[in-house]
């Protein structure tokens, strides 16, 4: 009877081998060239002018490419950050508040167990995910959600921990930033975590939507429409511009919603954040710079009128590298340096959210030469990551959200 039942299991076995190389195989699909005619809609903002050639609208480039995209896993609810294990396995996070482990092989662990509660109405939740290149030492993790606050309201927290062996919890759990002032906001929040080669973490943060705390991104004593600066065990990181009356974790001012971030290959910061209707920016943000926002912004209000007086530039406050009217509402951002897509090393990908799109674009002397974009009408792109073996992943969001790989 043993050896009936154990015939019996391997057979079963077999069959669901097979069925799952099925699977795999039905979840490889090649994407197809579609038209690459965004430049030809017609800008939100008609009667703004840019401030130098391409800083948008940049030539096309890629025309007519093909990509192949395979479904490492589905069925995660409104999935927003990832990052890779030294192992090949991902972490990434669920907006509603959950962490997951994902295998090489598309395995889908349960909840990480021990992460604070998370604010997950609206934009609000679970947000970006990191760890540190010691992580095989001490499996120490970093995170960034909507955290609950007092009388109603929240604000973009970070917290830190340690994953257990097996991937099933959190321990040692601590928050090591707090952005003030809480606000009853259910809007913008940012926040995209990116370590610098100093070691200190750098933390977007939004500006909270309101018109009264959008104000509040020109005000360096507040961590509202911010890049911060802090340690990794918190506190301000060494070598803040520390401007007089500034918190002392401010690294630039002047955002509105940063939800991508990245080091280049020289270790620059550069992050991408939405703009308004007809304004998302790519910048490269320097130490105690000011970028703008609200006083200066491409775009107008999502009511059609001018944001502020309708200015575009401004004494004193940056221009964006580059700006997009329509905008993809950018989320997730990774320079490319792998091996798999040599002629895109030194881009910037992004993820389009509105535009459903994962957008390249060419650098060449610190400004856009160049854009293209894939995958297009394939799903809202959350986020963007280069594997180590240098293919691109990415993550869809929405209700059934997926891990996906994409190769040449």
């Amino acid at each position: 009877m043993r050896h009936q039942t154990g015939a019996i299991m391997k057979h079963a076995d077999r069959i669901a081998a097979i069925a799952a190389v099925a699977a795999i195989a039905a979840l490889l699909l090649s994407t197809p060239a579609l038209s690459q005619d965004f430049n030809a809609d017609p800008p939100n903002a008609p009667d703004q002018r840019p401030a130098f050639p391409d800083q948008t609208r940049a030539p096309v480039v890629d025309r007519g490419v093909t990509l192949t995209r395979q479904v490492i896993a589905s069925g995660l609810e409104n999935p927003w950050g990832m990052e890779e294990l030294p192992s090949g396995d991902w972490l990434v996070t669920e907006r509603p508040g959950r962490m997951r482990l994902v295998s090489r092989d598309g395995t889908v662990s349960a909840p990480i167990r021990g992460l604070p509660e998370v604010d997950a109405r609206r934009q609000g939740g679970l947000l970006d995910v990191t760890v540190a290149p010691d992580f095989d030492q001490t499996r120490r993790v970093w995170w960034s959600y909507a955290e609950p606050r007092e009388g109603g309201r929240n604000g973009t927290s970070v917290a830190t921990g340690v994953l257990s062996d097996d991937a099933s919890q959190m321990s040692d759990v601590a928050v090591i930033f707090r952005q003030t002032p809480a606000w009853a906001s259910t809007l913008h929040y940012g926040s995209r975590l990116v370590f610098d080669r100093d070691g200190a973490l750098f933390v977007t943060t939004g500006e909270r939507s309101n018109p009264e705390p959008r104000q509040l991104a020109q005000d360096p004593a507040t961590h509202l429409g911010k890049v911060l600066r802090i340690a990794p065990l918190g506190g301000p990181a060494q070598g803040n511009p520390r401007p007089e009356g500034a918190v002392p974790e401010l690294w630039s001012l002047g955002h509105r919603n940063i939800q991508g971030a990245a080091l280049a290959p020289d270790g620059r910061l550069w992050t991408v954040e939405h703009g308004p209707r007809g304004g998302d920016e790519l910048n490269r943000p320097e130490a105690g710079l000011n970028y703008g926002w609200p006083v200066i912004t491409y775009g107008q209000d999502y009511s059609g009128r001018p944001i502020g007086e309708g200015r575009t530039e401004a004494p004193g406050m940056e221009q964006p590298v580059y700006y997009w009217d329509p905008v993809i509402a950018p989320s997730g951002m990774a320079f490319y340096d792998g091996a798999m897509f040599p002629g895109w090393r030194g881009s910037v990908l992004i993820g389009g959210l509105a535009g459903q799109a994962l957008v390249r674009l060419t650098l060449e002397d610190g400004r856009v030469t160049g854009e293209a974009r894939y995958l297009q009408g394939q799903g809202r792109i959350r986020d963007v990551a280069v594997a180590s073996d240098g293919a691109v992943m990415v993550l869809t969001d929405s209700g059934n959200g997926a891990l996906v790989r994409v190769t040449p």
